[in-house]
């Protein structure tokens, strides 16, 4: 549904203005991140993405930039209420695609309702503006996709493709989350 955006916003918006965008939504996840690193007892790490968070949301003019990274402060990998509940043993769960959400599990499905409260988008009271925010946010992250549809193309089945990929790589962040969790 959002490739021809994405294929559209990529065509006419350069590659920095792009890069802005993306660091922007980054950023705004940040307090997300923050809170579950808390959540799963690294409140060392809450407190770097926070700092980082400020850092970038004051210098960096809203996240566009990202002067935390020149400052020395480390970038954390994102972290969602779905690892919270993995670290605290909810490990497997049965795949699924959500409509406007794409792939998930059933734990990552239920996730969604610990992560959106915490959203600074979601703390927007103008619906017009949320609404905006939250398809631009949509549109940046299929635009990064786009990259991946010559390998769908070429996959002899891509939801076996897309379900292996994604599974993989959330697998991956669970098992970094558990070794920190016991760093």
């Amino acid at each position: 549904v959002f490739r021809p955006l994405a294929v559209g916003y990529d065509k006419i918006t350069p590659a920095p203005v792009q890069n802005c965008v993306t660091r922007f939504f980054d950023n705004l996840r940040t307090p997300v991140t923050a809170v579950n690193q808390i959540l799963q007892g690294r409140p060392g790490h809450a407190a770097q993405s926070l700092g980082r968070f400020v850092v970038n949301s004051t210098v960096g003019i809203g996240g566009m930039f990202d002067p935390a990274s020149s400052f020395g402060m480390p970038k954390r990998d994102g972290e969602d209420f779905g690892q919270t509940l993995a670290t605290w043993g909810w490990r497997d769960s049965r795949y699924l695609v959500l409509p406007l959400f794409g792939p998930r599990t059933v734990r990552d499905a239920v996730s969604i309702f610990g992560d959106r409260p915490l959203s600074p988008i979601g703390q927007i009271q103008d619906s017009s503006v949320a609404d905006k925010l939250q398809l631009l946010e949509v549109v940046d992250g299929r635009t990064r996709l786009l990259t991946m549809d010559k390998f769908l193309q070429d996959a002899f089945d891509d939801y076996l493709f897309v379900r292996y990929a994604w599974a993989q790589r959330r697998n991956r962040q669970i098992q970094q989350d558990l070794r920190s969790s016991r760093d």
